[in-house]
């Protein structure tokens, strides 16, 4: 159903309907996804959201740009705060042309004089519309639309400039004769007696529509009695958000860190979900051109680590290194930077902190008894054409990854060959060649990888990056396969499974010298910034 239908249906629904206030793209989708069946696009909000009064200081066309962006946000009819119509009958006209084109399924336009001030400062002081004037702004708006459903709200202030009942009658009944789908009939007053006696008086010859923002302790109820069809919550979006931001604001300023307003805030995830993220990656999965490769990545990051205080509540990857970044959000920005958005994140410890979003979950349930290899074959459903591994401690410069991407072979581990350490935990590497550095040698293969290699025997130290492509997959799935019968599977690792594969198939060597880290210690997270 078109979005002016469904306005219209509101209005002249034989309850009574209500609205809510959105001044942005974002809190309209609040609005709608709150359940209210329609938005009223607030002057005074979308102007406070600027930073300027109401008092139309803000351009139709700003307004109009602000309305476009929230009715292509949502589903629900849009009804805009038109103020005066931003000037005469022509100004009307042009108004309610631009609506049409973007979707916004009515306007309400009050009887005062552009420019406009807010109703509720100095109210008795604002000088009202010549009537016959305001009836032909009206006239233009219905003669102008060209949907048949778009509504036209006549609003009248005559109890706002204190003219009183017979006015407001008078006036209500001239806007109807206009043409004018509904009347809104305001009052400053703190309590609904000037909306009753109207009401008494009108005897429901025309839809009513209502602003209780000062008579707000009115019981809804009552509204309902008297038959009014419409009501709208016309500001308090927009006065929730300030008071939020100003307590947050005070609290960050006063104690100088974000934590103590974290249980207070939404996450940034549900900014993401609102902006639709999701949407988009479905969209670049149909439409982007597909003549590159194709690539997805598996990040290995079920292991808590052993930072002290650090990893005691999250795992290892989740440790800020640098610009208050984590070592997963770097590696999931690296891999974004070359166009790589299909990410698989294997978690364990703290798996509910892992809370990107557009990354794909793996749960590694038994991760404080088992190794990477575990975790590894537990996202083997995810292999693919061209794949990345990468373990969840590392930071590496990006001309790794691409020439990484620009491999060619079925299978290519990036080794340092500049290692400068000896222990247990290394995962050392023996190939049948040296480094070299030029670029045209010979492709080198892997012999073995291990931590129990002798000194003279190393050729460089695994990074913990690698890729397979379909064919490279297949054969590391085989040799899965192979080990995961074992009775000690738990326990191996990728030295294990790298020395199963190269007993039928190559393994080829990308040397590099440097330009990464592994973040073990914290020594290694001071070094982090030289990783760039």
């Amino acid at each position: 159903m078109k979005k002016t239908t469904l306005l219209k249906k509101l209005i002249s629904s034989s309850t009574t309907e209500f609205i809510l206030e959105a001044h942005n793209g974002l809190s309209a989708k609040i609005v709608e996804e709150a359940g209210f069946m329609g938005i009223w696009a607030s002057g005074l909000s979308i102007s406070a959201a600027m930073g300027v009064r109401d008092n139309n200081e803000a351009s139709w066309t700003q307004v109009l740009e602000v309305c476009e962006f929230m009715s292509d946000n949502t589903n629900i009819p849009i009804l805009l705060d038109g103020d005066t119509g931003f000037g005469n009958f022509n100004n009307m006209r042009r108004l309610v042309k631009k609506l049409e084109q973007r979707n916004i399924a009515g306007v309400c336009i009050e009887d005062k004089l552009f420019p406009k001030t807010n109703s509720f400062i100095s109210g008795e002081m604002q000088p009202l519309a010549d009537v016959g004037e305001f009836c032909g702004k009206i006239k233009a708006a219905k003669d102008t639309q060209s949907d048949s459903d778009f509504i036209v709200v006549a609003r009248t202030e005559a109890f706002i400039a204190g003219w009183g009942l017979q006015e407001a009658l008078r006036r209500a009944e001239y806007y109807k004769e206009a043409g004018a789908d509904a009347i809104l009939v305001h009052s400053k007053k703190s309590n609904s007696s000037d909306i009753e006696s109207f009401i008494k008086e009108w005897n429901n010859k025309h839809p009513i529509v209502i602003v209780p923002t000062k008579y707000y302790s009115t019981p809804t109820e009552l509204f309902s009695q008297l038959g009014i069809s419409l009501v709208i919550w016309a500001n308090h979006l927009m006065r929730s958000s300030i008071t939020s931001m100003q307590k947050n604001a005070k609290r960050i300023y006063e104690n100088k860190n974000i934590s103590c307003i974290q249980d207070n805030i939404c996450s940034v995830a549900e900014i993401f979900r609102l902006q639709g993220a999701e949407e988009l990656k479905i969209a670049e999965e149909k439409y982007l051109p597909s003549s590159g490769k194709k690539v997805n990545a598996v990040i290995l990051a079920a292991s808590q680590g052993d930072l002290g205080d650090l990893t005691k509540d999250i795992p290892k990857t989740l440790v800020k290194i640098k610009d208050d970044k984590s070592i997963l959000s770097m590696q999931i920005e690296s891999y974004n930077k070359v166009g790589i958005k299909d990410i698989s994140v294997v978690s364990g410890f703290a798996k509910e902190k892992i809370n990107f979003v557009n990354i794909n979950s793996i749960d590694n349930e038994i991760y404080a008894e088992t190794n990477e290899l575990y975790s590894l074959y537990l996202a083997k459903e995810k292999f693919m054409d061209n794949t990345i591994i990468s373990f969840g401690d590392i930071i590496f410069k990006e001309y790794i990854l691409n020439d990484l991407l620009n491999d060619n072979s079925d299978i290519s581990i990036v080794v340092d060959a500049d290692y400068k350490k000896m222990g247990d935990n290394i995962d050392y590497i023996k190939a049948d060649k040296d480094y070299s550095q030029f670029i045209w040698s010979d492709p080198v293969s892997l012999i073995e990888m291990t931590n129990e290699l002798k000194e003279n025997e190393i050729k460089g130290e695994f990074i913990g990056l690698w890729k397979m492509n379909s064919h490279g997959a297949t054969q590391v799935i085989k040799a899965l396969d192979v080990l995961s019968i074992s009775k000690d599977f738990k326990k191996l690792t990728l030295c294990d499974l790298f020395n199963e594969v190269v007993k039928n198939s190559n393994i080829n060597v990308k040397y590099i010298k440097g330009s990464w880290l592994d973040i073990d210690s914290i020594y290694d997270l001071h070094r982090s910034g030289e990783i760039k």
